[in-house]
């Protein structure tokens, strides 16, 4: 399994820059936001962390799709198939190798960007943590989404828009207890342990669902 780990961390990073895509892709979305809304720094303070985990989550999306390609294209995946490892926990190694490529890179790029947008201390600490908890739930989805579409051509929007509905519960989860930690330490509290549930219920069920789908694709 570490070898499998440390194997999928070099094929993307020979890849063409897929964490770097991302950040770029996060930087851009958070950029353009002020130009939309004005140069009202109140109001960019206060839709700060909302903003920023949208970005995230966008980003987040842009490579699912290949989380499972190149195993079906040169012929790998029917030995995992095959192999004594159980699939299952394949499937969830090479979604921490995933989420360490593409977005850990995101979590650790959202201070500077809410700095963009004008956040306190307080808000930027919280939505990086928020982040750092909630985006391998993003990750376990989308690996569902990956598994289903992994046979069609072309099947990179198709995994968004399996995974984008998803995730909803979590972008919510995730701003709610971003803005509740400004209000103070209690109320950031519930949503941020329900958030954590997800990723542990997602850490759970994900690998399981893409496992399966993956051996019904092969059939």
């Amino acid at each position: 399994m570490t070898a499998l780990l440390l194997r999928d961390l070099k094929l993307s990073i020979r890849a063409g820059g897929g964490a770097l895509v991302g950040v770029l892709f996060f930087l851009t979305v958070v950029a353009v936001i002020p130009f939309g809304v004005g140069p009202d720094l109140a109001l960019l303070s206060r839709i700060g962390p909302a903003i920023v985990w949208i970005g995230a989550l966008l980003a987040a999306l842009l490579g699912l799709d290949r989380l499972f390609q190149a195993e079906r294209d040169d012929g790998a995946l029917d030995l995992m198939l095959m192999q004594e490892t159980p699939l299952l926990l394949t499937v969830l190694v090479k979604c921490v190798a995933h989420w360490l490529a593409t977005s850990l890179p995101l979590v650790l790029a959202s201070p500077l960007l809410g700095l963009f947008m004008n956040m306190s201390e307080r808000a930027i600490g919280a939505t990086m943590l928020t982040l750092l908890v909630g985006t391998p739930a993003i990750t376990l989805i989308g690996a569902v989404g990956a598994a289903v579409a992994v046979a069609l051509p072309r099947g990179g929007l198709l995994v968004s828009i399996l995974v984008l509905p998803l995730t909803i519960p979590v972008l919510i989860f995730g701003v709610s207890a971003s803005y509740a930690a400004v209000e103070g330490p209690s109320p950031f509290l519930p949503p941020f342990l329900i958030l954590s549930a997800l990723t542990l219920f997602f850490a759970v069920i994900g690998p399981a669902a893409a496992a399966l789908a993956l051996r019904n694709t092969s059939d």
